[in-house]
């Protein structure tokens, strides 16, 4: 099982180093010693912890649907033609860009400062892994 050091796991959960240790501190997150005697987190309670621990900005909108990903942030950057746009949202650490109609940007009003949804719904997601195989 992969062990991530106390300055990886802020940088995974978006923290600082010192709060990672002040939940190690209060035994909110579980460490062990690694062969160099480096305090570590076992990537399986860090994976369980991000889980619980999740800060998720409330969804505004009211309509409920079949996409669960749902990544709430603001519009930072519009780029328009007569018939296309690119518009970029800041979802926390996650930058989203969508390629969408101009006339679309124009109906919902996006503008850089505006609160959006990027809602993700794809048949095929690619999932890799740093360094190769473990």
């Amino acid at each position: 099982m992969p062990q991530f050091r106390i300055a990886d796991a802020a940088r995974l959960l978006g923290v600082s180093d010192d709060t990672v240790r002040r939940w190690v501190d209060a035994g909110t997150l579980p460490v062990q010693a690694d062969a160099s005697n480096r305090k570590v987190i076992d990537g399986a309670a860090l994976a369980a912890f991000a889980r619980e621990h999740a800060q998720t900005t409330p969804d505004p909108s009211v309509v409920q649907r079949s996409a669960r990903n749902r990544l709430v942030g603001l519009v930072t950057s519009v780029v328009a033609d007569t018939v296309m746009a690119q518009v970029e949202i800041q979802c926390g650490p996650h930058r989203v860009v969508s390629l969408m109609s101009s006339e679309a940007v124009r109906e919902l009003g996006l503008e850089p400062g505006v609160l959006a949804v990027a809602v993700i719904k794809s048949t095929n997601v690619v999932v890799e892994t740093p360094g190769g195989t473990s």
